[in-house]
């Protein structure tokens, strides 16, 4: 017997205490058949806020970060997942692109692109290396995507048919201000060193003095950083820093 059931899509959401900006993020996910919220340590109105969408909920203490997103993607129910975070948005190019895209059935994983910005001003070019990024895998049937078991910027495992760069963009609200900026590198570093000290192997000072110079150039040279200016070169810094910050709380930091 013919069907024309079109395949069913779960938008998955982890948040912590996100009242202020998960409503205006989940209004733009009308496309979506089914939505997720997993609520992290949240004191706020986050979940009755997910709950007013129609989100299903799921209450509960996470403190590595692969652990939650594997939580939501095993919570939805839809045969596609799509990823999203409180301080992203999606713009309509691309909620039409994800609809059209889950409707065939040539390809297991899409790549989103990104448009980043800090405070009102969109910053195209420089990211990378731990500090942002232009494209993330967000879209893909259920069962192809793991994450790791770090803190911060968790290992992901990929697998099945990978399909090509979808049209519109993730809209996504990086940081408020520079003082913000400075403030995610202070939680980013701390979050890694403690993945170093449990890992048992932290690195060498000499090897991350090293890579410093090396995603420098990375994000402001062959990334185009440069381009951005001073808010070009401040991002291409702090990439290139996170490495050594990291090692040195790993080192130095009381635990």
């Amino acid at each position: 017997m013919m069907t024309d059931a079109k395949p069913r899509i779960s938008v998955v959401l982890c948040a912590h205490n996100e009242e202020n900006r998960l409503a205006t993020c989940l209004e733009k996910v009308s496309f979506a058949d089914e939505i997720v919220v997993v609520c992290d340590k949240c004191t706020d109105r986050t979940e009755e806020i997910a709950k007013k969408f129609g989100a299903k909920t799921v209450a509960g203490s996470w403190d590595i970060e692969g652990h939650r997103r594997n939580k939501a993607i095993e919570e939805a129910t839809g045969e596609w997942i799509f990823e999203l975070d409180a301080d992203e948005h999606v713009n309509e190019d691309l909620a039409r692109s994800i609809r059209a895209a889950i409707d065939g059935d040539t390809y297991d994983r899409f790549l989103i692109p990104v448009d980043n910005y800090v405070g009102k001003r969109l910053v195209r070019y420089g990211w990378g290396a731990s500090f942002g990024t232009s494209a993330v895998w967000r879209l893909f049937r259920k069962g192809h995507k793991v994450w790791g078991d770090q803190r911060v910027h968790p290992a992901i495992k990929m697998t099945g048919r990978q399909g090509p760069k979808l049209d519109g963009a993730l809209i996504h609200f990086v940081d408020r201000n520079i003082s913000d900026m400075i403030r995610r590198f202070d939680s980013y570093t701390t979050a890694r060193a403690a993945d170093l000290r449990e890992s048992g192997n932290i690195g060498s000072f000499a090897n991350n003095f090293r890579r410093i110079i090396s995603r420098f150039w990375r994000c402001f040279v062959s990334r185009k950083g440069y381009k951005e200016g001073g808010m070009g070169f401040l991002i291409a810094l702090l990439a290139a820093l996170f490495p050594m910050v990291s090692y040195l709380k790993a080192r130095y930091d009381d635990e």
